[in-house]
């Protein structure tokens, strides 16, 4: 018998090691699936990040980062937050194993094509560039479960056909600019629970989203008009910025269902699976499996059953030759007997404590009974000190030296918050010029996604601090609104608009600048971020310096918006990090997630870049070595010849030489990739103020006066002789 259990162990190790030695029997990837990879390797301009051969073949075989597979159909493509370009080619249809494409937070271009994989269970291309409308073609998707078009630049009428979208369970079209009415096939979405469609621009009711089984509803921020269902006001529902009717609203028509119960009691009981239940299942069986081991699957299946077979007869054989001894089975029965009875009890213990639970929620603690120790020390979790360093919460008090506007005051003076009002939308919400007493002033809705509307408190300290902020060159907040969960700031008003309109927008809408402007907008900014970083107490970080938060009065003097807005919203580095990939950002904030002093220096340098230029930070429309700015610049600021033909062209050569030369020396010190290499700003302020007196100097000398006039006649002289 001893021979036979040392047989059975042999056998167990033997098989055990036969499991783990690599098969070498691979499976090429389906044809068309390596045909389609590659061509979306091909439209993302052959990305080196992701480390795929340029001439590979063999997605599955070889593992491609973000390519799962099925024996040798590709199932998963997965390529989120890859600093991406180009778009999402045609042709992708031949994926027929695909059920999950995410391809969110990149940097992709383009329109959705029409042509998609068909039985996609998760289709995510959020917190892209993409343009052009939502395909009709995404109707015929009938896996669908999870639907993310969020943050994009979509547009015009929602023209999907839903009714063959009745596994739809998440559906997120946020941050786009859709227009029209909501598509009356919506109502045919039976498994629908969580929608978002706020900041777009649809209109008329939405009486269509009545009757679905909706947990979760954000419909801010669009055109709706209307009453607001009765059915969705016990669900967690969003609707501000809207035009909603007011009183009460007319009776529903005779045959209308009432309004349902709350879904959560049908989620959390057993025995129904959904598709989204099941899809996530086998996603996480799949998860990993490669077509390297799709040859020998089938001997991997039959060994493992040897081994299971031999350790299940390995057991039996030991139990049988204990029970033919009387003294081993007297033992056996006082070692084995009991854990059968104990296993019973401990199962009744815990259906009667389960009970007894429930009976002690019930009868409001009829039965009093000790928490465990464990709960005590939930209650101070490390979690919730890293989170909230202050213990005891202040009571905050709303700042005396900026005036508390009502709702109803900001609704009119922005016509209900109309499009035809709306000015630009940021990283934190949408802004608005409003009226006030012959005054314009701008009115910034923060999002509810960025500060949630139970966060009062909050809000009221972010105001205190910001209204601590003077500086010439920082815009300056003049109010606030903090009324039914509402968050909204009131800036003084810019009518020239940003620097971003000047540079880049046609020039039917816009003047180009001539070279002392540029200069005099690039030391007016340093100076308002060393106000941030040296004067202010404590240092603030602005984190969103770009051209488009670079606003301009009637003079052409610069003022910096959101100053200390990032620094005090509690979530602001999360959200600021989906634009990662704006060309702006410092290495290190795309590798860590964190903002410092010096990488706002670096997005200063960049900026200048742009005066320098007029290029945009990244423009996926040049060539790709050209599309970064910063790497397409760097290497030409010291070459004089090739810094001349950097120049934006709106200039006309209008600009003095050695005048250009140090400007490009101030911005090859700030976008050091290294961040302890880059100066503080009180440096830069330094080095632009000396590049201006020397340009002064030379004014003089040919009896010139201006030196930032926005009127180009004045200067073209002594641009021509500095």
């Amino acid at each position: 018998m001893v021979e036979f259990q040392r047989f059975l162990l042999l056998l167990c190790i033997t098989t055990c090691i036969l499991c783990w030695i690599p098969n070498s029997a691979t499976a090429a990837t389906d044809p068309n699936d390596a045909a389609a990879v590659r061509f979306l390797f091909q439209n993302m301009n052959s990305p080196p990040q992701l480390g795929w051969p340029p001439n590979g073949d063999d997605p599955c075989g070889q593992s491609w980062k973000g390519i799962t597979c099925s024996g040798n159909r590709v199932t998963e493509i997965k390529l989120s937050n890859l600093g991406l370009t180009g778009s999402v080619p045609y042709g992708l249809q031949v994926l027929t194993s695909l059920n999950d494409l995410d391809m969110s937070s990149n940097r992709l271009g383009g329109s959705i094509p029409y042509q998609l994989p068909p039985y996609l269970q998760r289709l995510n291309l959020a917190y892209n560039n993409i343009t052009g409308t939502v395909p009709y073609s995404i109707s015929n998707l009938t896996a669908l479960t999870d639907l993310n078009l969020g943050h994009n630049q979509l547009q015009q009428g929602l023209g999907v056909d839903f009714h063959n979208l009745s596994t739809l369970s998440t559906l997120d079209l946020s941050f786009n600019s859709l227009t029209g009415d909501l598509p009356q096939t919506m109502s045919s979405l039976s498994r629908i629970t969580t929608m978002y469609l706020q900041n777009n621009q649809f209109t008329g009711t939405i009486d269509v989203l009545a009757n679905l089984p909706l947990d979760n509803l954000n419909v801010e921020n669009n055109n709706f008009t209307g009453w607001i269902p009765e059915q969705l006001k016990n669900i967690n529902l969003q609707t501000g910025g809207n035009a909603w009717s007011s009183g009460p609203a007319p009776p529903p028509p005779p045959g209308t269902p009432p309004a349902p119960k709350s879904n959560q009691h049908h989620k959390s009981g057993g025995g129904s699976t959904t598709p989204s239940d099941t899809g996530s299942g086998s996603s996480s069986i799949e998860e990993g499996k490669k077509s390297g081991i799709g040859g020998g699957a089938i001997a991997g299946i039959v060994i493992s059953v040897i081994v299971l077979g031999a350790i299940v007869a390995f057991f039996l054989v030991k139990r049988k030759s204990k029970k033919s001894s009387s003294d081993l089975e007297k033992q056996d029965n006082q070692s084995f007997a009991p854990l059968p009875s104990n296993e019973v009890h401990e199962e009744k213990s815990m259906q009667t404590s389960s009970v007894t639970d429930w009976k002690t929620f019930d009868t409001s603690g009829s039965i009093n009974l000790k928490p465990p120790p464990i709960d005590h020390h939930k209650s101070f979790d490390e979690e919730e000190f890293s989170k909230k360093p202050t213990i005891v919460k202040k009571t905050v008090t709303a700042p005396a030296n900026v005036k508390s506007y009502s709702i109803a005051e900001l609704q009119i003076a922005t016509g209900s918050f109309s499009v035809d009002h709306l000015v630009g939308e940021g990283s934190f919400g949408r802004v608005y010029h409003a009226q006030f007493d012959g005054q314009v002033l701008a009115v910034k809705k923060i999002d509810s996604s960025v500060l949630p509307n139970d966060l009062t408190d909050d809000f009221i300290e972010i105001i205190s601090n910001i209204s601590n902020l003077h500086h010439p060159n920082v815009t300056e907040l003049v109010g606030y609104c903090s009324k039914y969960g509402q968050h909204l700031l009131v800036y003084e008003f810019h009518k020239n608009g940003s620097l971003h309109d000047f540079l880049h927008l046609p020039d039917e809408y816009s003047k180009p600048l001539i070279w002392n402007s540029r200069v005099k907008i690039a030391l007016g900014t340093a100076r308002a971020l060393e106000y941030l970083h040296e004067v202010s107490s404590p240092s603030v970080v602005h984190k969103n310096i770009k051209s488009a938060n670079i606003l301009l009065d009637t003079e052409l003097n610069p003022h910096l918006s959101d100053s200390g807005l990032a620094s005090y919203i509690p979530n602001a580095d999360q959200i600021l990090n989906h634009n990662v990939g704006s060309g702006y950002d410092a290495p290190e904030v795309a590798l860590s997630g964190q903002y410092t002093l010096k990488s706002d220096v670096y997005s200063f340098g960049v900026v200048m870049l742009e005066l320098l230029s007029g290029r945009k930070p990244f423009d996926s429309s040049r060539p790709r070595s050209e599309q970064s700015l910063v790497r397409w610049a760097t290497p030409q600021l010291h070459d004089i010849d090739a810094l001349a033909k950097m120049v934006d062209p709106a200039m006309k050569g209008l600009y003095p030489v050695k005048s250009l030369s140090r400007f490009a020396d101030v911005i090859a010190l700030c976008v050091q990739p290294e961040p302890e290499f880059r100066p503080p700003m009180s440096e830069v302020v330094q080095a632009l103020v000396r590049l201006v007196q020397r340009a002064n100097m030379s004014k003089r000398t040919f009896s010139s006066s201006d030196h930032g006039g926005s009127q180009r006649g004045s200067d073209e002289p002594v641009l021509r002789d500095i």
